[in-house]
């Protein structure tokens, strides 16, 4: 149910039209919860159908005028209702990390090009967030302001946990005897204990 709740809070934020919700999301709320513009469009008009939402009254003809939803009453009682209660704690997925373990027993071919990889990404998204930070919030002094950072915060935290913690996995996977030595030195290691074996019988 988050992503209806997000085009409410975006609404309630600023009465938009689907097209400038779908950039506003590419420039902010889709940091942490991303949508493609056809899933916003769909939630639209649900929310319209639901009675949560209206298209604002326009001076200008209808047609080919884009269409600017704001948030009615009930439609703030749902957000509200919803921002008030109790979250579900769901356990952390990562492929990356399942890759880890499997690489364990299949072998590491490809790791280390893929964490440099995702390394980059994080930093990337590090950087960017690291600047929105500077660019928008000098002061935060408004409580509003101040809540919206802690979300920023939030994202800033997670992208240097993952920027940290790549960077020692790949330092870790980069360090590692290549597999062919180390399976070189198994089978030396069997073909001695196997003559050792004979020698004893």
């Amino acid at each position: 149910m988050s992503l209806p709740h997000a085009i409410l809070t975006a609404l309630l934020e600023k009465p938009s039209s689907g097209l400038e919700l779908t950039r506003r999301f590419d420039r902010s709320i889709g940091y942490f919860w991303p949508a493609t513009h056809q899933q916003i469009y769909r939630e639209l008009g649900k929310l319209e159908q639901a009675g949560f939402i209206r298209v604002l009254p326009s001076q200008q003809p209808s047609r080919g005028q884009k269409k600017e939803f704001e948030v009615l009453s009930a439609g703030r009682a749902e957000l509200t209702a919803w921002a008030s209660g109790e979250q579900e704690v769901k356990p952390v997925r990562s492929a990356l990390v399942l890759r880890l373990r499997a690489a364990a027993v299949v072998g590491r071919a490809g790791l280390d090009e893929e964490l440099r990889r995702h390394l980059a990404l994080h930093r990337r998204q590090l950087a960017e967030y690291e600047e929105i930070e500077g660019r928008d919030f000098g002061a935060a002094a408004e409580p509003e302001d101040r809540l919206r950072r802690l979300v920023l915060r939030a994202g800033i935290g997670l992208e240097t946990f993952w920027v940290q913690w790549l960077e020692e996995a790949l330092t870790e996977v980069e360090g590692m005897e290549p597999e062919g030595r180390a399976t070189e030195g198994m089978e030396t290691e069997e073909s001695a204990g196997g003559e050792a074996a004979g020698e004893g019988v």
